[in-house]
């Protein structure tokens, strides 16, 4: 019995060392690799001044390491160096100051504008000392065709009010449409007011139709092109007349004509009855005078009978 206990024991003691080389740990799920960053396109926008002054317009669509580079050849003094710096939206940058050198005749100045979002747009000036300055105005593609005369349409009727990008610009990816709401602008939500709005999109066209207009939807109305780092807006405005409107300069020349026939026939009727005054004194005198001549020709006759007798 001691050779068997000797025996289970020995088992007992290998499987106790066995288990403690068994990893218990429970491993989680294997983490997914991190998505890979994909590096900013780069983009160069070189300037070269002869002047004072110039400004560049700059269209960005998409994220971009831009370097902006300015070249000026102007000075007349050729000095060795001068000091330049960069502004943005007329505040200096700060740390842009550097010593420019002259060489081949002439100084350049870069600087380079990571652009991720429309913060990061605007006006950004390289700045030769006080002598000369190069203005890059940075922004998303601007809507060029802007109606100067409103849209006229009728109380009860539908408007349809268009804003178009450029064919030679890149085309949006997507519109909105906004209405004043006092001093703020209103986002105009089809799927609030189906019944009311209707916004169809064709490349670089958008339209706004609104239906059942009403005199309190007269304004302006706001279009805006979205892009990825940007937008671009541009408004239309919208007049909402009733239908007696276009009968207003009629009516008004129409009273003019009648106060002027009213006029007109005061006046004759006034110069009428001065004539007529005119021509009773007339016949007045004349009857006066011939009265007065049958008077002394009866006065006349009984004289000459008075001496016949």
């Amino acid at each position: 019995m001691s050779a068997l206990w000797k025996q289970l024991f020995f088992q007992i003691l290998l499987l106790l060392i066995s288990c403690r080389c068994i990893n218990t740990k429970t491993s989680g799920p294997t983490p997914s690799p991190a998505a890979p960053i994909s590096p900013l396109q780069t983009d160069v926008r070189s300037v070269v001044l002869k002047g004072e002054s110039h400004t560049e317009k700059v269209e960005e669509l998409n994220p971009v390491n831009l370097t902006l580079e300015c070249i000026w050849t102007g000075n007349l003094n050729k000095l060795p160096n001068i000091t330049g710096y960069w502004r943005k939206d007329g505040h200096e940058i700060e740390n842009s100051r550097v010593t420019v050198q002259l060489e081949n005749e002439k100084y350049n100045l870069k600087w380079v504008v990571t652009i991720v979002s429309k913060e990061n747009l605007g006006n950004y000036s390289c700045m030769f000392g006080n002598e000369a300055k190069i203005d890059f105005i940075l922004a998303a593609p601007q809507i060029g065709e802007v109606r100067d005369k409103p849209i006229v349409s009728y109380v009860g009727d539908y408007a349809v009010i268009t804003c178009k990008m450029e064919e030679t610009k890149p085309k949006p990816i997507s519109w909105n449409w906004y209405k004043p709401n006092g001093t703020d602008k209103e986002q105009i939500s089809v799927a609030a007011e189906p019944h009311r709005y209707e916004i169809k999109n064709e490349e670089g066209t958008t339209k706004l139709v609104v239906h059942n207009l009403t005199q309190d939807d007269s304004g302006l109305y706001y279009c805006e092109a979205v892009y990825a780092i940007s937008t671009s807006m541009s408004h239309v405005e919208l007049r909402v007349i009733t239908f007696w409107e276009p009968l207003k300069p009629f009516l008004a020349i129409l009273v003019e004509v009648i106060i002027l026939v009213a006029a007109i026939l005061i006046y004759e009727r006034s110069q009428s009855k001065k004539i007529c005054t005119a021509e009773n004194g007339t016949n007045a005198d004349q009857t006066n005078t011939q009265m007065q001549g049958e008077n002394n020709g009866s006065e006349g006759g009984s004289s000459m009978r008075q001496r016949k007798v």
